[in-house]
């Protein structure tokens, strides 16, 4: 491609956004960048401090445990105190439990302390969805959550590589760079981010249905998503812990595994941008459709592997499946959510994911252990073709107007800035997910940086990472 068509290229994909997003981009950075302990906790208890296997992985599913049991929670405050409130309270308080777990030695108090990690990092998730929800235009929101994902695997991708160099030194170090960072993070939002949640009058509050928690468990075509969500998750979670406990049995070394996973991230670095290019104005239904197939039918071709090589090609292509998995199916999330349960939406969908982070080794370890990694490979497939079969019904009956999302809101850095945004044209027309809001329900409060936030303006939104979102 020559020097003027990528530059070009580039600019395009990053411009029109508003600036509050790439203060949240910047945070989420950072955030990576400093996530150190999620990489060594294994090693660092059984290592570090002589901890069996099984010690070990009580710890993470009891980290996992305090995610399951936050997102809900973080949802409804996102929606109640506001979005900017809930991420620095999370974010300091995932900071705080992060220094004070690298000094526990008790077995018992680490266990305790790491499900109050799992608690606090967790929160932030569906803040940062509900916030980039209300910031970036419907337009841009496929964009706006594959910058964010970008973002999330870049500092993943470091993060892991300088974990190493950190913990040959002091696993403390660790605890502390990564609770450091995690602050850095809160100040960025406190200096930076303004509310985002939509103002709106008591004559619309009046109006409007009120949107509790019962109401998303009674929205059957959003738990139906949530529902496809937690299958395509329990694959993608496979990449963690299946493949490198099923490498492990085939006589391959950490060092292989390393290098084959490592093709995962260097891909959605080089190509989440380009390849968000290309299916920014496709039918997302297809999207969705297509890419839980090839994720799917990817980790089943595991099955067939015998190399190191052939394993680093099956990683090609369900990663292929992740890129254009994440941004579409965050988006369809923002597309069914009621402007003002934002929040409760986000946080059941981010639910999804940390249910699936806590099955998947259960799942993985009983097929390997009982019938062996090919049935886990089949059983990948499997879920594959039936999360396929599932969006292609769930879709169909979509209108392509695309669900109503409530009144909408002017930008949040005043309309100069951002112009006006109309309402969400499709149901996935495009996703984008931030970490950080706050509260703002007397219109006096506007936004710290320009107009305030109205409802007659629009709204716009794993990894998880988050991500899909990664963990």
């Amino acid at each position: 491609m020559p020097i003027t068509a990528m530059r070009r290229a580039v600019t395009e994909s990053v411009s029109g956004l508003p600036r509050a997003f790439w203060w949240l981009w910047i945070s989420t950075l950072v955030n990576r960048l400093g996530a150190f302990v999620a990489t060594f906790m294994a090693l660092y208890l059984t290592l570090e401090r002589g901890y069996s296997a099984s010690y070990a992985g009580l710890v993470a599913a009891l980290h996992g445990l305090g995610g399951v049991a936050s997102s809900l929670g973080a949802g409804v405050m996102t929606d109640r105190l506001g979005r900017r409130p809930t991420l620095l309270i999370a974010q300091a308080s995932t900071a705080l439990s992060v220094a004070v777990l690298g000094f526990m030695e008790h077995p018992v108090a680490i266990a305790g302390v790491a499900f109050l990690v799992g608690m606090a990092s967790n929160a932030s998730r569906p803040a940062v969805q509900a916030m980039m929800a209300d910031i970036v235009r419907p337009e841009d929101r496929v964009r706006a959550f594959s910058l964010n994902y970008w973002a999330i695997n870049l500092g993943f991708a470091i993060s892991s590589a300088g974990a190493g160099f950190i913990a040959s030194y002091s696993y403390r170090a660790g605890f502390l760079i990564e609770a450091a960072m995690t602050m850095v993070c809160a100040i960025v939002v406190f200096m930076k981010l303004p509310e985002s949640r939509p103002v709106r009058t008591a004559q619309e509050k009046a109006a409007e249905p009120v949107v509790g928690l019962g109401t998303v468990l009674r929205d059957g075509r959003f738990m139906g998503v949530v529902g496809l969500s937690f299958l395509v998750a329990l694959i993608f979670q496979q990449g963690s812990v299946g493949l490198p406990v099923a490498m492990g049995e085939a006589g391959f070394t950490p060092a292989d595994y390393g290098l084959a996973i490592a093709v995962n991230g260097v891909l959605i670095v080089a190509l989440q941008i380009p390849v968000t290019r290309f299916i920014e104005h496709r039918d997302p239904r297809r999207l969705l459709v297509v890419s839980s197939v090839v994720a799917g039918y990817g980790f089943g071709l595991t099955a067939f592997a015998g190399s190191v090589g052939v394993f680093a090609l099956t990683v090609c292509v369900w990663t292929l499946a992740e890129i254009v998995n994440a941004p579409t199916q965050t988006g369809l999330v923002v597309a069914l959510s009621p402007t003002h349960g934002r929040g409760r939406y986000q946080g059941m969908y981010t639910m999804s994911w940390s249910v699936a982070a806590l099955v998947a080794p259960l799942m993985s370890g009983f097929m390997i252990d009982r019938f062996g990694a090919e049935w886990l490979w089949a059983a990948c497939a499997v879920l594959g073709t039936v999360a396929a079969l599932g969006y292609w019904g769930l879709m169909r009956g979509l209108p392509d107007e695309g669900p109503a999302e409530g009144p909408a809101q002017s930008p949040v850095e005043g309309p100069a800035k951002d112009p006006a945004q109309s309402p969400m044209e499709g149901p996935v027309k495009d996703p984008a997910q931030s970490p950080m809001e706050g509260p703002a329900e007397d219109p006096a409060e506007g936004p710290v940086e320009g107009g305030a936030v109205s409802a007659a303006g629009s709204v716009a939104p794993r990894t998880d990472s988050a991500a899909a979102p990664r963990p």
